[in-house]
Protein backbone atom coordinates (compact mmCIF):
# COMPACT_ATOMS: atom_id res chain seq x y z
CA UNK A 1 0.00 0.00 0.00
CA UNK A 2 2.72 2.41 -0.99
CA UNK A 3 0.12 4.93 -2.26
CA UNK A 4 -1.37 5.20 1.25
CA UNK A 5 -0.32 8.27 3.21
CA UNK A 6 -0.83 7.47 6.90
CA UNK A 7 -1.58 10.49 9.09
CA UNK A 8 0.14 11.37 12.33
CA UNK A 9 -1.44 13.33 15.16
CA UNK A 10 0.55 16.34 13.97
CA UNK A 11 -1.09 16.05 10.54
CA UNK A 12 -4.50 16.08 12.19
CA UNK A 13 -3.78 18.99 14.50
CA UNK A 14 -2.40 21.02 11.58
CA UNK A 15 -5.96 21.09 10.20
CA UNK A 16 -7.61 21.67 13.58
CA UNK A 17 -8.30 25.17 14.88
CA UNK A 18 -7.63 24.96 18.62
CA UNK A 19 -9.65 27.39 20.77
CA UNK A 20 -9.78 27.99 24.52
CA UNK A 21 -12.78 26.51 26.30
CA UNK A 22 -13.61 24.29 23.31
CA UNK A 23 -12.66 20.78 22.21
CA UNK A 24 -12.72 19.86 18.54
CA UNK A 25 -12.99 16.39 16.98
CA UNK A 26 -9.42 16.80 15.72
CA UNK A 27 -8.19 16.81 19.30
CA UNK A 28 -10.06 13.60 20.10
CA UNK A 29 -9.80 11.37 17.02
CA UNK A 30 -7.28 8.54 16.99
CA UNK A 31 -4.47 7.84 14.53
CA UNK A 32 -2.53 4.68 13.63
CA UNK A 33 -0.36 3.64 16.56
CA UNK A 34 2.31 1.98 14.39
CA UNK A 35 2.49 3.12 10.73
CA UNK A 36 4.85 0.23 10.07
CA UNK A 37 2.20 -2.29 11.09
CA UNK A 38 -1.18 -1.07 9.90
CA UNK A 39 -2.97 -4.45 10.28
CA UNK A 40 -2.07 -4.70 13.97
CA UNK A 41 -2.88 -1.03 14.56
CA UNK A 42 -6.35 -1.38 13.04
CA UNK A 43 -7.06 -4.63 14.84
CA UNK A 44 -6.04 -3.22 18.23
CA UNK A 45 -7.57 0.26 18.03
CA UNK A 46 -10.64 0.87 20.20
CA UNK A 47 -12.09 3.02 17.39
CA UNK A 48 -15.13 1.62 15.63
CA UNK A 49 -14.86 3.83 12.53
CA UNK A 50 -11.86 4.09 10.20
CA UNK A 51 -11.88 7.30 8.15
CA UNK A 52 -10.13 7.12 4.77
CA UNK A 53 -9.74 9.44 1.77
CA UNK A 54 -9.44 8.39 -1.88
CA UNK A 55 -9.05 11.74 -3.66
CA UNK A 56 -8.87 10.81 -7.35
CA UNK A 57 -10.67 11.67 -10.57
CA UNK A 58 -9.33 8.78 -12.66
CA UNK A 59 -12.67 6.96 -12.60
CA UNK A 60 -14.54 10.01 -13.85
CA UNK A 61 -12.02 10.51 -16.69
CA UNK A 62 -12.30 6.80 -17.53
CA UNK A 63 -16.04 7.45 -17.91
CA UNK A 64 -15.21 10.24 -20.39
CA UNK A 65 -16.22 12.84 -17.83
CA UNK A 66 -14.48 15.91 -16.48
CA UNK A 67 -12.01 15.88 -13.60
CA UNK A 68 -12.21 17.61 -10.26
CA UNK A 69 -13.54 14.86 -8.02
CA UNK A 70 -10.11 14.57 -6.43
CA UNK A 71 -10.37 17.87 -4.57
CA UNK A 72 -13.01 17.28 -1.85
CA UNK A 73 -11.02 15.23 0.68
CA UNK A 74 -9.03 17.99 2.39
CA UNK A 75 -11.98 20.46 2.57
CA UNK A 76 -14.05 17.66 4.09
CA UNK A 77 -11.36 16.73 6.60
CA UNK A 78 -10.75 20.34 7.61
CA UNK A 79 -14.44 20.85 8.37
CA UNK A 80 -14.86 17.47 10.03
CA UNK A 81 -11.91 17.89 12.39
CA UNK A 82 -13.27 21.27 13.51
CA UNK A 83 -16.68 19.98 14.55
CA UNK A 84 -17.18 20.46 18.27
CA UNK A 85 -16.48 17.41 20.42
CA UNK A 86 -19.42 17.16 22.83
CA UNK A 87 -22.05 14.81 24.19
CA UNK A 88 -23.53 14.42 20.70
CA UNK A 89 -20.24 13.26 19.12
CA UNK A 90 -16.90 13.04 20.94
CA UNK A 91 -14.61 11.77 18.18
CA UNK A 92 -13.06 9.06 20.36
CA UNK A 93 -14.64 6.27 18.28
CA UNK A 94 -12.96 7.49 15.04
CA UNK A 95 -9.52 6.68 13.70
CA UNK A 96 -8.33 8.92 10.86
CA UNK A 97 -6.16 6.58 8.81
CA UNK A 98 -5.05 8.84 5.93
CA UNK A 99 -5.55 8.98 2.17
CA UNK A 100 -4.48 7.24 -1.03
CA UNK A 101 -2.48 9.24 -3.55
CA UNK A 102 -2.95 8.12 -7.15
CA UNK A 103 -1.72 11.35 -8.74
CA UNK A 104 1.27 9.60 -10.33
CA UNK A 105 -1.09 7.38 -12.34
CA UNK A 106 -2.84 10.44 -13.75
CA UNK A 107 0.46 12.15 -14.50
CA UNK A 108 1.79 9.15 -16.44
CA UNK A 109 -1.40 8.84 -18.50
CA UNK A 110 -1.51 12.52 -19.38
CA UNK A 111 2.18 12.50 -20.29
CA UNK A 112 2.17 9.34 -22.42
CA UNK A 113 -1.30 8.56 -23.80
CA UNK A 114 -1.89 9.89 -27.31
CA UNK A 115 -5.35 11.22 -28.05
CA UNK A 116 -8.74 10.94 -26.33
CA UNK A 117 -9.43 7.26 -27.04
CA UNK A 118 -6.04 6.11 -25.84
CA UNK A 119 -6.40 8.17 -22.68
CA UNK A 120 -9.80 6.64 -21.91
CA UNK A 121 -8.38 3.13 -22.33
CA UNK A 122 -5.42 3.99 -20.11
CA UNK A 123 -7.64 5.51 -17.42
CA UNK A 124 -9.81 2.38 -17.41
CA UNK A 125 -6.73 0.23 -16.86
CA UNK A 126 -5.71 2.60 -14.07
CA UNK A 127 -9.07 2.10 -12.34
CA UNK A 128 -8.27 -1.62 -12.13
CA UNK A 129 -5.03 -0.67 -10.35
CA UNK A 130 -6.99 1.49 -7.91
CA UNK A 131 -9.45 -1.37 -7.30
CA UNK A 132 -6.64 -3.78 -6.49
CA UNK A 133 -5.00 -1.27 -4.13
CA UNK A 134 -8.10 -0.33 -2.13
CA UNK A 135 -9.77 -3.73 -1.77
CA UNK A 136 -7.21 -5.37 0.61
CA UNK A 137 -7.38 -2.43 3.03
CA UNK A 138 -11.19 -2.50 3.14
CA UNK A 139 -11.07 -6.27 3.66
CA UNK A 140 -8.65 -5.77 6.55
CA UNK A 141 -10.78 -3.07 8.20
CA UNK A 142 -14.06 -4.99 7.97
CA UNK A 143 -12.46 -8.30 9.02
CA UNK A 144 -11.37 -6.51 12.21
CA UNK A 145 -14.97 -5.55 12.95
CA UNK A 146 -14.48 -1.87 12.05
CA UNK A 147 -16.59 0.27 9.71
CA UNK A 148 -14.79 2.13 6.91
CA UNK A 149 -15.99 5.68 6.23
CA UNK A 150 -14.63 6.58 2.82
CA UNK A 151 -14.58 10.00 1.14
CA UNK A 152 -13.60 9.35 -2.44
CA UNK A 153 -13.45 10.97 -5.82
CA UNK A 154 -15.41 8.98 -8.41
CA UNK A 155 -18.10 6.38 -7.82
CA UNK A 156 -15.76 3.80 -9.35
CA UNK A 157 -14.51 3.25 -5.79
CA UNK A 158 -17.77 1.54 -4.81
CA UNK A 159 -16.54 -1.66 -6.46
CA UNK A 160 -13.42 -2.24 -4.31
CA UNK A 161 -15.41 -1.19 -1.23
CA UNK A 162 -18.10 -3.78 -1.95
CA UNK A 163 -15.57 -6.47 -2.82
CA UNK A 164 -13.31 -5.74 0.16
CA UNK A 165 -16.20 -5.51 2.65
CA UNK A 166 -17.79 -8.71 1.32
CA UNK A 167 -14.51 -10.59 1.77
CA UNK A 168 -13.76 -9.02 5.15
CA UNK A 169 -17.17 -9.69 6.71
CA UNK A 170 -17.04 -13.26 5.42
CA UNK A 171 -13.57 -13.75 6.88
CA UNK A 172 -14.87 -12.45 10.22
CA UNK A 173 -17.65 -15.06 10.11
CA UNK A 174 -20.39 -12.44 9.88
CA UNK A 175 -21.74 -13.56 6.50
CA UNK A 176 -22.26 -17.01 5.03
CA UNK A 177 -20.87 -15.94 1.65
CA UNK A 178 -18.52 -13.13 0.54
CA UNK A 179 -21.48 -11.01 -0.54
CA UNK A 180 -23.15 -7.84 0.73
CA UNK A 181 -26.03 -5.62 -0.39
CA UNK A 182 -25.88 -1.93 -1.29
CA UNK A 183 -28.17 1.09 -1.05
CA UNK A 184 -27.26 4.08 -3.19
CA UNK A 185 -28.68 7.61 -3.38
CA UNK A 186 -27.61 8.75 -6.83
CA UNK A 187 -28.81 10.62 -9.91
CA UNK A 188 -27.22 7.82 -12.00
CA UNK A 189 -27.70 4.07 -11.73
CA UNK A 190 -24.03 3.06 -11.46
CA UNK A 191 -25.14 -0.01 -13.42
CA UNK A 192 -23.78 0.68 -16.88
CA UNK A 193 -22.28 -2.22 -18.89
CA UNK A 194 -18.94 -3.84 -18.09
CA UNK A 195 -17.08 -2.04 -20.87
CA UNK A 196 -13.98 -1.43 -18.78
CA UNK A 197 -13.85 -0.04 -15.25
CA UNK A 198 -15.01 3.54 -14.69
CA UNK A 199 -17.20 5.63 -12.39
CA UNK A 200 -20.46 4.50 -14.02
CA UNK A 201 -20.38 0.72 -13.61
CA UNK A 202 -19.13 -0.25 -10.14
CA UNK A 203 -22.36 -1.92 -9.09
CA UNK A 204 -22.65 -3.87 -12.34
CA UNK A 205 -19.11 -5.23 -11.93
CA UNK A 206 -19.72 -6.06 -8.26
CA UNK A 207 -22.97 -7.85 -9.12
CA UNK A 208 -21.52 -9.82 -12.04
CA UNK A 209 -18.45 -10.79 -10.00
CA UNK A 210 -20.67 -12.16 -7.23
CA UNK A 211 -19.82 -9.74 -4.41
CA UNK A 212 -23.05 -7.71 -4.59
CA UNK A 213 -26.21 -9.68 -3.82
CA UNK A 214 -28.96 -7.02 -3.74
CA UNK A 215 -28.79 -3.42 -4.90
CA UNK A 216 -31.31 -0.59 -4.58
CA UNK A 217 -30.66 2.87 -6.03
CA UNK A 218 -32.81 5.87 -5.11
CA UNK A 219 -33.17 9.20 -6.92
CA UNK A 220 -32.06 8.20 -10.41
CA UNK A 221 -32.95 10.85 -12.97
CA UNK A 222 -34.99 9.20 -15.73
CA UNK A 223 -33.34 11.51 -18.26
CA UNK A 224 -29.94 9.98 -17.38
CA UNK A 225 -31.05 6.33 -17.61
CA UNK A 226 -30.16 4.40 -20.81
CA UNK A 227 -32.97 2.11 -21.97
CA UNK A 228 -30.68 -0.95 -21.95
CA UNK A 229 -29.68 -0.30 -18.33
CA UNK A 230 -33.33 0.27 -17.35
CA UNK A 231 -34.34 -3.06 -18.90
CA UNK A 232 -31.48 -4.84 -17.13
CA UNK A 233 -32.70 -3.44 -13.81
CA UNK A 234 -36.32 -4.42 -14.51
CA UNK A 235 -35.32 -7.97 -15.42
CA UNK A 236 -33.10 -8.51 -12.36
CA UNK A 237 -35.03 -9.42 -9.18
CA UNK A 238 -32.00 -8.55 -7.06
CA UNK A 239 -31.78 -4.95 -8.34
CA UNK A 240 -34.33 -2.23 -7.66
CA UNK A 241 -34.60 1.42 -8.69
CA UNK A 242 -36.77 4.30 -7.48
CA UNK A 243 -36.49 7.31 -9.76
CA UNK A 244 -36.40 10.94 -8.80
CA UNK A 245 -39.52 11.49 -10.87
CA UNK A 246 -41.46 8.78 -9.02
CA UNK A 247 -40.69 10.47 -5.71
CA UNK A 248 -40.77 14.20 -6.41
CA UNK A 249 -42.74 14.67 -9.65
CA UNK A 250 -45.36 11.91 -9.67
CA UNK A 251 -45.31 11.58 -5.85
CA UNK A 252 -45.87 7.83 -5.94
CA UNK A 253 -44.13 7.68 -2.57
CA UNK A 254 -42.39 10.11 -0.24
CA UNK A 255 -38.62 10.35 0.01
CA UNK A 256 -38.73 8.72 3.45
CA UNK A 257 -40.84 5.88 2.06
CA UNK A 258 -38.31 5.40 -0.75
CA UNK A 259 -35.44 5.08 1.72
CA UNK A 260 -37.51 2.70 3.87
CA UNK A 261 -38.20 0.59 0.79
CA UNK A 262 -34.48 0.42 -0.02
CA UNK A 263 -33.46 -0.61 3.51
CA UNK A 264 -36.28 -3.18 3.57
CA UNK A 265 -35.24 -4.59 0.20
CA UNK A 266 -31.67 -5.11 1.47
CA UNK A 267 -32.32 -5.95 5.14
CA UNK A 268 -31.27 -9.60 4.86
CA UNK A 269 -27.56 -8.73 4.75
CA UNK A 270 -25.01 -6.05 5.56
CA UNK A 271 -25.20 -3.05 3.25
CA UNK A 272 -22.71 -0.70 1.73
CA UNK A 273 -24.30 2.73 2.25
CA UNK A 274 -23.56 4.87 -0.81
CA UNK A 275 -24.16 8.57 -1.44
CA UNK A 276 -23.23 10.34 -4.67
CA UNK A 277 -23.46 14.09 -4.24
CA UNK A 278 -24.61 14.57 -7.81
CA UNK A 279 -28.15 14.17 -6.44
CA UNK A 280 -27.89 17.65 -4.94
CA UNK A 281 -30.03 20.46 -6.30
CA UNK A 282 -28.05 22.86 -8.48
CA UNK A 283 -29.30 26.34 -9.26
CA UNK A 284 -26.52 27.79 -11.38
CA UNK A 285 -27.40 30.33 -14.05
CA UNK A 286 -30.70 31.22 -12.42
CA UNK A 287 -32.39 28.09 -13.81
CA UNK A 288 -34.66 25.96 -11.61
CA UNK A 289 -32.92 22.89 -10.21
CA UNK A 290 -33.86 19.25 -10.31
CA UNK A 291 -32.32 17.58 -7.31
CA UNK A 292 -32.38 16.99 -3.57
CA UNK A 293 -31.75 19.33 -0.65
CA UNK A 294 -28.82 18.97 1.73
CA UNK A 295 -31.36 18.04 4.40
CA UNK A 296 -32.58 15.12 2.27
CA UNK A 297 -29.04 13.74 2.07
CA UNK A 298 -28.55 14.04 5.82
CA UNK A 299 -31.87 12.34 6.54
CA UNK A 300 -31.11 9.56 4.05
CA UNK A 301 -27.87 8.65 5.80
CA UNK A 302 -29.40 9.00 9.27
CA UNK A 303 -32.39 6.79 8.46
CA UNK A 304 -30.39 4.12 6.62
CA UNK A 305 -27.64 4.02 9.26
CA UNK A 306 -30.15 3.44 12.05
CA UNK A 307 -32.19 0.87 10.10
CA UNK A 308 -29.50 -1.37 8.54
CA UNK A 309 -26.46 -3.49 9.27
CA UNK A 310 -23.70 -1.29 7.88
CA UNK A 311 -20.63 -2.61 6.07
CA UNK A 312 -19.27 0.83 5.17
CA UNK A 313 -20.24 4.42 4.33
CA UNK A 314 -19.09 5.92 1.02
CA UNK A 315 -19.47 9.55 -0.06
CA UNK A 316 -18.27 10.54 -3.52
CA UNK A 317 -18.45 13.03 -6.41
CA UNK A 318 -18.53 15.98 -3.98
CA UNK A 319 -16.37 18.43 -5.88
CA UNK A 320 -17.71 17.60 -9.33
CA UNK A 321 -21.37 17.84 -8.32
CA UNK A 322 -20.83 21.27 -6.80
CA UNK A 323 -18.78 22.48 -9.78
CA UNK A 324 -15.36 22.59 -8.11
CA UNK A 325 -15.63 26.29 -7.18
CA UNK A 326 -17.89 25.18 -4.33
CA UNK A 327 -15.63 22.37 -3.16
CA UNK A 328 -15.42 23.89 0.32
CA UNK A 329 -19.21 23.81 0.61
CA UNK A 330 -19.16 20.17 -0.45
CA UNK A 331 -16.56 19.42 2.21
CA UNK A 332 -18.69 21.06 4.88
CA UNK A 333 -21.80 19.14 3.85
CA UNK A 334 -19.87 15.86 3.79
CA UNK A 335 -18.59 16.55 7.31
CA UNK A 336 -22.17 17.01 8.53
CA UNK A 337 -23.28 13.81 6.80
CA UNK A 338 -20.47 11.76 8.37
CA UNK A 339 -21.27 13.15 11.80
CA UNK A 340 -24.96 12.32 11.24
CA UNK A 341 -23.99 8.75 10.29
CA UNK A 342 -22.00 8.14 13.45
CA UNK A 343 -24.62 9.76 15.69
CA UNK A 344 -27.37 7.64 14.12
CA UNK A 345 -25.48 4.45 14.86
CA UNK A 346 -24.45 5.42 18.38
Amino acid sequence: MQQLKVYSKQDILALTRIRKFETKLGEQVLVVADPGNIPASIEQTPAEYILLGIPEDIGARANEGEGGTDSAWIPFLRHFLNIQSNDFLTGSSILVLGHFDFSELSRLIEANADGHEEKVIAYRHAVHTIDETIEPLIKLITACGKIPIVISGGHNNAYPLIKGAAKGLHKAGLTALPQINAVNLDAHSGFRPTEGRHSGNSFRYAEEDGFLEKYCVIGVQENYLPQTVWMDILNNPFVDCITYEDIFVLEKRTFTQAVAHATGFTEDNYIGLELDLDVLAQTGGGMPSSGLRSLDLRQYVTFAASDSRIAYLHLCEGALSLRISQTDAAGKLMSYIVSDFIKARE
